[in-house]
């Protein structure tokens, strides 16, 4: 367990019974972030990508008593330059009513610590431009923008035809 400053606040592993819940806070974030029309995603995809016989990520829980509050969705990726694994925070999110009580940063504490724990050189995610209160927040951590990057994304019907090119 990780103190918040919410007691009775705890971090727990997702299970694949937890799949339900895990996809209740995916269809919050993704109206937060104003992005519903986006989500695609189902249970039974849930459960064959992160639970079937080739995990593609791993989710944590963060539950104040019983009542899951929040979550944190993460994965590796690498990093050629360090010659080591990363972390990649895919989505990160507490309810609003429990926001500003330590949650959210218990959570990306978390994942810093199984960073940490399996040698990777970094932990990494992304904010949306105008989710101010997120970007204080990470700010305030000690994390860095990095302005100088620029983040590409090839999805559906694009992502089928670049796939199909013969070059």
């Amino acid at each position: 367990m990780i103190a918040t400053g919410t007691p009775g606040f705890q971090i727990k592993s997702a299970t694949e019974a937890d799949i339900p819940i895990i996809f209740s806070f995916i269809q919050k974030l993704a109206r937060y972030e104003r992005l519903s029309h986006e989500v695609v995603a189902t249970e039974e995809l849930l459960r064959k990508t992160l639970f079937g016989s080739r995990p593609m990520a791993e989710v944590a829980i963060g539950y104040l008593e019983t009542k899951p509050v929040g979550f944190v969705l993460f994965f590796h990726n690498y990093s050629t330059f360090l010659g080591k694994p990363g972390l990649y925070i895919e989505d990160l999110f507490v309810d609003e009513e429990y926001r500003r009580r330590g949650c959210g940063r218990a959570l990306l504490l978390h994942v810093a610590r199984l960073a940490k724990e399996r040698d990777c050189g970094r932990l990494e995610w992304a904010v949306l431009d105008w989710n101010q209160p997120a970007i204080d927040f990470y700010k305030k951590l000690g994390a860095l923008p990095m302005s100088d990057w620029t983040v590409f994304r090839i999805t559906g019907k694009r992502l089928d035809r670049l796939a199909a090119d013969n070059v």
